[in-house]
């Protein structure tokens, strides 16, 4: 029987095989995986070259070398920050568009076919890979707003509603509805919506929205089952308690319900405290806390 380590190492020769990270012409469009990698993270607008270092974690010497060569194809051309010439900005031209274009379509299909192979187990191989992405990504999770009706937005929201609904008695799907009856309450300068991306898959979200005088709601608190235990909540309640104070709020207040046991524990040790009931079911218990 295999040990956890061998059965990673496994994984990983696997996912190697089968993303073709060792072939010299990647799916099949005449340039190896990381030059592929680097045009993916370029944009018509222009993509900051030091955050693609740091996105793929490229030795500056590399990404430099992988630079030169997409600029000899003339798929993508550089330009210098005239206020810092350190500075450089990479930009996808019509043909690197096209050749961008090729790889989704071809990556799509490939997508599939591997969805295709796990047949009646396609969600849950799903599961496991956002699992294992959002764990080596953890570190790159950014936190940035969103609007209350974006489709991200909307899509956090149900994964929220799901879990109440999972996980308290007596909450009926007609209590919980979609879209936010007062979303502009969650706009600046009133409060905020915030929603944590791992690379391109939203993982958390948190909200604001103003209650009374300088004291404001914190709403809808919920990480994304595969980003649990990485300390993201901390980071959701920190962000937008933050949030508040730069919009001028004073107090916050919070409701929740006992079955969300993990939650209460959290606010509990960030310096939430126990407040009079000020709203009805399905809370049960009730915070505030002095910013």
């Amino acid at each position: 029987m295999l040990d956890n380590i061998a059965r990673l190492r496994r994984f990983n020769r696997a996912v190697t095989r089968e993303v073709g990270a060792l072939d010299d012409s990647y799916l099949g469009r005449g340039r190896p995986l990381g030059a592929a990698r680097v045009l993916q993270l370029i944009t018509p607008q222009g993509t900051d070259v030091a955050q693609i270092r740091s996105q793929l974690a490229l030795d500056s010497g590399l990404l430099s070398r992988l630079l030169r060569a997409l600029e000899a194809e003339a798929l993508i051309h550089l330009v210098s920050d005239p206020a810092d010439r350190r500075r450089r900005t990479a930009h996808l031209t019509a043909a690197g568009e096209a050749e961008m274009q090729a790889y989704n379509a071809i990556g799509y299909a490939r997508a599939a076919e591997t969805l295709a192979r796990a047949k009646g187990r396609q969600q849950a191989l799903i599961d496991a890979m956002d699992l294992i992405a959002t764990t080596l990504l953890q570190d790159q999770v950014q936190i940035h707003d969103a609007g209350p009706s974006d489709p991200a937005a909307l899509a956090c929201l149900q994964a929220y509603y799901d879990l109440l609904a999972e996980k308290i008695t007596g909450i009926t799907p007609d209590m919980l509805t979609l879209p936010l009856s007062d979303p502009e309450k969650y706009r600046a300068p009133h409060g905020a919506f915030l929603i944590a991306w791992s690379d391109d898959l939203p993982v958390g979200t948190v909200s604001l929205r103003p209650l009374e005088g300088s004291t404001a709601e914190v709403k809808r608190l919920w990480v994304h089952t595969s980003a649990r235990g990485q300390g993201l909540a901390r980071r959701l309640m920190q962000a937008i308690e933050s949030r508040a104070r730069s919009l001028g709020y004073t107090a916050l207040k919070l409701d929740t319900n006992a079955a969300l046991t993990d939650a209460i524990a959290l606010y509990h040790r960030d310096g939430w405290q126990d407040i009079p009931a000020y709203t009805q079911f399905p809370a049960t218990h009730w915070l505030g806390k002095t910013l």
